[in-house]
């Protein structure tokens, strides 16, 4: 089984603003690009994925993207995180009706390919099933086989939400870096720990926090 995966980038201008005791104004609109390109070259590599959509009305983060070889859908509803991602996963649909879908967090830069695979191979298993972040309080990833509603409750508690959703949580060890999203100067510390994708590794050397 081969997924689609709709990945939301919201302006980056507006990007991380959690990340201001790290990295500054000036900085952070390109990190948060960076941490959006290594997630989406890593889902492209993943032999699971049959595609990434990327849903966002920033022009800078669309061509880059387009560029790595995702499309591109437009944030219409421009209604927040959840409406983003149901609309990118309708146009999915429309082209697709019996594909298989998966909203992926775009702030996963130490992301690996076979990780990915792992669960979402796990995720094929149930009709909606999600992937708690690595503090345990979030969602980094949420599936829908086809047929299925994707039902996003992102935001403040997502892990509960989901549970209490339907979707089936997924209990998997090894998967760290499908876990491991970047909203906070510690956060990005597992990250780089883990190991970041070239162009997260290329802005953050510039931020000197490596071991502080």
């Amino acid at each position: 089984m081969q997924w689609t995966l709709v990945v939301p980038v919201k302006p980056l201008a507006r990007a991380k603003s959690r990340l201001s005791d790290t990295a500054h104004d000036g900085v952070r609109p390109g990190l948060a690009l960076a941490f959006a390109q290594d997630t989406v070259a890593a889902a492209l590599a993943c032999p699971a994925v049959a595609g990434v959509a990327v849903v966002t009305d920033d022009a800078q983060a669309g061509r880059a993207l387009a560029e790595l070889g995702a499309g591109v859908v437009p944030d219409e509803p421009g209604d927040g995180l959840n409406a983003a991602l149901a609309h990118g996963a309708a146009f999915v649909r429309a082209a697709h009706p019996r594909s298989p879908v998966a909203a992926l967090n775009a702030d996963l830069p130490a992301l690996r390919p076979a990780e990915l695979t792992r669960v979402l191979t796990a995720a094929a298993q149930f009709p909606r099933a999600f992937l708690p972040d690595a503090a345990g309080i979030g969602t980094t990833l949420l599936a829908a086989a086809p047929g299925r509603e994707l039902a996003p409750a992102f935001g403040t508690d997502s892990r509960a939400r989901h549970r209490a959703s339907g979707a089936a949580e997924l209990r998997l060890d090894s998967v760290d870096s499908v876990r491991q999203d970047v909203d906070t100067g510690d956060d990005l510390r597992a990250a780089l720990a883990l190991g970041v994708g070239p162009r997260t590794a290329a802005v953050a050397a510039r931020l000197l926090i490596v071991g502080q």
